[in-house]
């Protein structure tokens, strides 16, 4: 099937340079907001244009505990295995990320970490993988429906990745980035400085200049910022870049490098379901920051 014709929010492209294959994962569930979670699928191909599948990745066995929201999942080979970090919910249950396992990038990705690994307590969302110096980490978002100024915080995970291992870090909020719109705060308050902040993503451009990408409701809609890391690490402090990199519509990114070198930006747009689709474009370092290059595809 062609790129267009795939209903997918929040892609994920994981490169396989070996097999020359590109998977394509995401929220692919037709009514991910209400309706009881189906499962995650991937798309297989070797264009980015032409895809087969859709293959069932993940389907939840009896007895899981995510029932609601099955969002935005990312794949990552770490350690000769594929592990799934994705974001579910439950009456019960705050939403929270879990990790999942495959032998294949095809999957079937089962339950690894014991239970959610972000914080008990906190509605959490989006998390994604990061190694720096042999230590693998979580990143994720802490909702703003619960504490107003969304927040983008980073936790410690075990070497096996079944659990985390430290407190979780800030790394900043919200209202950090200029280009942010404040919404109407959730707790009655009729304040409207509330920030969206979702869809964290770890770009490392070269040795010095560590990038999270990350998305949020901008004076055009639905946009995508960037922040850089000053001291090169995860830990920060993160500066943002004055205006979003993608907006009217455009965000939940991510990055990949294409068997000939090139580097894309991996986005949805428009953000209306089910009109979403898997676009992507070239992206560079200019200066501190990263642009774009070349036309949307």
């Amino acid at each position: 099937m062609k790129r267009g014709t795939i209903a997918i929010r929040d892609p994920f492209v994981l490169v396989e340079q070996e097999e020359k294959k590109y998977y394509l994962y995401g929220t692919t569930d037709v009514d991910p907001w209400k309706q009881p979670g189906i499962g995650f699928d991937v798309y297989v191909s070797s264009d980015l244009e032409n895809w087969d599948g859709p293959y069932p990745a993940f389907r939840p066995k009896a007895g899981f505990w995510g029932t609601h929201n099955f969002w935005a999942p990312e794949v990552y080979r770490y350690r000769d295995s594929y592990y799934m970090f994705a974001s579910f919910k439950a009456p019960g249950y705050e939403r929270a990320t879990q990790i999942l396992r495959a032998d294949s990038p095809l999957g079937p990705f089962d339950v690894h970490s014991a239970g959610p690994v972000t914080p008990p307590g906190w509605e959490c969302l989006d998390g994604t993988f990061w190694v720096e110096g042999g230590q693998p980490w979580l990143i994720f978002s802490h909702e703003w429906v619960q504490v107003n100024d969304g927040e983008i915080w980073a936790i410690p995970l075990s070497p096996d990745l079944r659990r985390t291992t430290g407190e979780p870090r800030l790394l900043f909020r919200g209202s950090a980035g200029a280009w942010t719109k404040g919404l109407p705060r959730r707790d009655g308050s009729g304040l409207e400085d509330a920030r969206v902040t979702d869809g964290p993503f770890v770009y490392q451009a070269d040795q010095k200049n560590l990038f999270l990408l990350w998305s949020s409701i901008g004076r055009s809609g639905y946009a995508l910022g960037v922040a850089r890391s000053e001291s090169g690490r995860i830990e920060g402090p993160w500066r943002q870049q004055a205006k979003p990199l993608l907006e009217e519509g455009r965000g939940h990114g991510m990055i990949f490098q294409t068997f000939d070198g090139r580097t894309y930006i991996a986005y949805h747009y428009p953000n209306d379901t089910p009109h979403e689709r898997f676009h992507f474009r070239e992206v560079v370092q200019e200066g501190a920051w990263l642009a774009l290059r070349g036309e949307e595809l």
